[in-house]
């Protein structure tokens, strides 16, 4: 199998994984016109660096051969698919390949299980040991780690890759067991402790460092080029994962509810320190077993869980405060304003007087925006123009705010009848 082949099989497998999201580009090539490039790159993916950058990465697989027989992976021992598998040179190569070409930033790479778990985490490691020490990579390296590998195969990853991570796979012990029962929960945690563990250190020893005054010398991620780097000891402290840690979650292939969801990723951010947590709504698969639905749950289920884990991180929200007897958020209207609209003892909130985490609570006003009221308070009293100013969302603003000039004449009104004000309008379904 020549390499693009492999390539058109191994990134179409890895589009799965939602730990960095693909472009809604419309497919154009310059095959038999003028001008050059094409939007249908196999393998090349978009996602969002801290600072806010859209960079594109290299997206594949090493292999979609795998070991064991999870029901809802297309990539299972018992699924019909194409297979196909790159050498750790051959990946290598094209991300050099690719970069040289100023195709992408860098590289997320992941695999199925194939021989044993620590042979596969082996050559993942010697794909990125490979790029750092004898290329010099300096780009964005994103390494899945095999859970049930030897934690000093995790731990060297570490070293080389910029971000780890670690597939919870789904929300509950129960669902893994039913749909995944080659995988368990347990090596799957003790992965991401050995990543917390060895962050903890390396940042302890740089704290310490600092503390007496020298820089260590720290192993270096990028050789010198020709292949003479010294490797870097498993227990060396320097910069282990330096992007953090993430997981993903599937969301729909068992019967584990919103609730269910977000307080398992509030467990997993407080225990192990998770930079994100991903949710990927499940994708009904060719030949897929009877104890998967046949349909995919609603995107929007998707979308809200994203916005629920955003107030969960920035907002201070706790999973349990986003529900009131439903165990489900609401489809309809976001969480921040469901949760407005069953808190109306808090409303409306006096925009002159509130602490600024109760400004960050009104639906309509973020972080930033909250901090601006804040700081533009202390010179004077905030007024109606000056949150259209900030450009804050005035229609969700309204009911819930009272400042210098303004008063809601709605803030007594029933909040079902506010629910159907705010609400988006129902829409027509499409036939086709």
């Amino acid at each position: 199998m020549d390499v693009l082949t492999k390539l058109e099989v191994l990134a179409d497998a890895a589009k799965y994984d939602a730990s960095c999201a693909s472009s809604g580009a419309p497919k154009r090539d310059s095959v038999g016109r003028a001008g050059l490039g094409a939007s249908t790159g196999a393998g090349i993916c978009h996602s969002f660096t801290p600072d806010g950058r859209c960079v594109s990465l290299l997206k594949i697989l090493l292999t979609n051969f795998c070991l064991y027989d999870c029901q809802y992976c297309i990539n299972r021992r018992s699924s019909n698919v194409p297979r196909a598998r790159f050498a750790p040179k051959e990946v290598v190569d094209l991300t050099l390949d690719f970069y040289r070409r100023n195709y992408i930033d860098g590289l997320f790479l992941s695999s199925g299980i194939i021989r044993s778990a620590d042979y596969t985490m082996e050559q993942l490691v010697q794909v990125a040991r490979s790029l750092r020490e004898e290329h010099c990579f300096r780009g964005y390296i994103h390494l899945k780690t095999i859970p049930d590998a030897d934690p000093k195969l995790i731990a060297q990853a570490g070293i080389y890759a910029d971000r780890l991570s670690v597939n919870i796979e789904l929300p509950t012990e129960t669902g893994l067991v039913r749909l995944a029962p080659e995988k368990s929960s347990h090596t799957i945690k003790r992965a991401m402790g050995s990543i917390r563990l060895a962050q903890e250190e390396a940042e302890g020893e740089a704290r310490d460092d600092a503390r007496r005054g020298k820089a260590k010398a720290a192993p270096s991620r990028y050789g010198n080029g020709q292949g003479t780097a010294p490797v870097p000891s498993v227990d060396a402290p320097a910069s282990r994962s330096p992007a953090g840690q993430s997981t993903q979650m599937i969301v729909g292939a068992d019967d584990a509810n919103d609730r269910t969801i977000l307080q398992t990723a509030q467990t997993l951010y407080g225990a192990y320190k998770l930079k994100r947590v991903y949710y990927s709504a499940f994708s009904p698969i060719p030949d897929s077993p009877t104890a998967l639905p046949a349909k995919a749950p609603p995107l929007m289920r998707e979308h809200r869980l994203y916005q629920a884990d955003f107030l969960m991180r920035g907002y201070g929200f706790q999973a349990e405060e986003l529900f009131q007897e439903d165990g489900d958020l609401p489809l309809d209207i976001d969480p921040k304003l469901g949760w407005a609209l069953a808190h109306r003892e808090t409303f409306p909130v006096d925009l002159n007087r509130a602490p600024q985490r109760i400004i960050a609570r009104v639906p309509g006003i973020g972080m930033r925006n909250a901090q601006r009221i804040v700081e533009l308070r202390r010179l004077r009293a905030v007024r109606y123009q000056d949150l259209i100013r900030l450009r804050c969302a005035m229609d969700k603003v309204k009911p819930f705010v009272i400042v210098r000039d303004y008063r809601p004449a709605v803030a007594e009104s029933p909040s079902e009848q506010l629910r159907r004000a705010l609400a988006p309008p129902p829409e027509q379904l499409s036939l086709l």
